[in-house]
């Protein structure tokens, strides 16, 4: 579970990038988060991810109080997240099936587990057979699927797909949506942060939209309807 409570967030440089959020993700929800550029959404993945701490407020991340919580905690907390990037992240020199064993090892995960693991997550997003290519050899789809795959090979309690639609067209965007959506079904929380108001339609899930800092909108059934969130 996922509680923000009056979070805000003020950088070094005087930018108050959140002021005043107050959000609860229960577990097994599929959110959208929306809003234009500067709105304070990637500030959110940023605390939620530990990498900012919130200037005031209550923020728990899957039982943990990222408000005081020590330096050697973050690396559990972490591990109870998958994060998906737009641009992918993969190592190149890594064939699909060591990119996902290296995170899993990372984790300290055994060799038994890793065996076990893999071949059934690489099935889940439609690689079984694509597992000894490398990310060249691979259409950006096929990356962006070994990227979720290796966002859910550590069973996290919550995927954060930060815009993982934003390189592909639209087929592709969808068919990534869609793998999201049955991962969830499957039992594990959805965050994803996305502009494309298309593919938040599409899905009936619950849509939280910020903008300057607060939140505005938090509906259920598509996008916030004011042009300006775009």
């Amino acid at each position: 579970m996922i509680r923000l409570l009056d979070i805000q967030k003020t950088y070094d440089n005087g930018t108050k990038a959140l002021k005043g959020i107050s959000l609860r993700i229960d577990d097994g929800e599929f959110v959208f988060l929306v809003g234009p550029s500067g709105s304070g959404k990637s500030t959110i993945i940023k605390l939620i991810t530990g990498e900012v701490k919130p200037s005031g407020g209550k923020l728990m991340v899957n039982g943990f109080n990222l408000g005081d919580i020590r330096p050697g905690q973050v690396p559990y907390m972490r591990r109870t997240l998958g994060v998906i990037f737009q641009d992918f992240r993969l190592i190149e020199k890594k064939t699909v099936r060591e990119n996902l064993t290296f995170a899993m090892r990372a984790v300290g995960a055994s060799p038994r587990e890793i065996r076990k693991r893999i071949p059934y997550v690489l099935d889940l997003v439609g690689l079984s057979r694509k597992e000894d290519r490398y990310p060249s050899q691979l259409s950006g789809g096929e990356q962006q699927r070994v990227a979720i795959a290796r966002a859910l090979v550590n069973n996290p309690q919550m995927i954060i797909a930060d815009e993982p639609t934003g390189n592909l067209d639209p087929q592709m965007s969808l068919e990534i949506m869609m793998l999201l959506e049955k991962i969830n079904e499957l039992g594990t929380t959805m965050l994803v942060v996305t502009h494309e108001r298309e593919l938040v339609d599409r899905f009936s899930k619950r849509v939280v939209a910020i903008e300057n800092g607060r939140i505005i909108s938090d509906e259920t059934g598509g996008y916030y309807n004011n042009e300006e969130t775009i």
